[in-house]
């Protein structure tokens, strides 16, 4: 199985100019044979609190109309990030797009100091996502920092690991060291994605990442926009 992170320089707010970047880069990845491509937290909108409310997502928003197209049209599962409205209460999370046409969601489970202000956790939506023999469990950002949050993954069976995250330049060190302990830990590959550029008034730290199950970094990147491609062996 090939995968892809999908390192961005989010346009703040700018939900249209988001979505037509995220179709270039779906685009590019499928091209390199990627069978998933993973966008960081709150990749269609850049990472909000204040506002959030009114560029939040619903579970079926005309404005994925595009994405989900060209997901099916690519044969790509593609993971982007968005604040979500579900019944009233707001949430951070993935969508999940499918080659078949379906769109899943999963909602940050642990919110950075702060968030509660804004957004609701929830376990509720935690889907297993498989794509040729493989079992890939979402994280979103601050769930990477709760340890039972891989473990959780790792006893549903999760052979891949993901994190959509928006970290700052100063957290990058340890976010490396926690995904590398952690894939060798559980011995699960584990992909990171995260902004670069800037988004709401923070530099982003980049440096997106593939860890393989015994901790390994194989490959990642700086500060530039651009894909990770990796290879999950079976």
């Amino acid at each position: 199985m090939i995968v892809a992170a999908a390192q961005t320089n989010p346009f703040d707010r700018d939900v249209k100019l988001n979505i037509e970047h995220h179709c270039q880069l779906i685009q590019e990845a499928s091209d390199k044979g990627a069978d998933l491509v993973v966008f960081p937290e709150m990749s269609l909108t850049g990472y909000i609190r204040e506002g959030a409310q009114e560029l939040a997502f619903t579970l079926k928003d005309s404005r994925l109309d595009k994405l989900i197209a060209l997901s099916k049209k690519l044969q790509i599962t593609v993971v982007a990030g968005a604040p979500i409205l579900i019944d009233q209460s707001l949430f951070i999370g993935s969508f999940i797009l499918q080659p078949d046409g379906s769109v899943n969601i999963y909602t940050k489970q642990y919110l950075h100091e702060g968030e509660e202000e804004f957004f609701e956790s929830s376990f509720d939506y935690n889907p297993v996502i498989k794509i040729k023999g493989h079992r890939i469990l979402l994280s979103i950002c601050a769930d990477i920092e709760n340890p039972n949050h891989p473990m959780d993954a790792s006893k549903s069976g999760a052979s891949l690991y993901i994190a959509s995250i928006f970290y700052t330049p100063l957290g990058m060190d340890n976010a490396w060291s926690k995904l590398s302990a952690y894939a060798n830990q559980y011995c699960m590959n584990i992909l990171m994605a995260n902004f670069c550029g800037s988004s709401w008034g923070m530099e982003a730290g980049g440096r997106s990442g593939f860890w393989n199950t015994k901790g390994e970094l194989v490959s990642g990147m700086k500060e530039s926009s651009y894909l990770l491609m990796a290879e999950v062996k079976d």
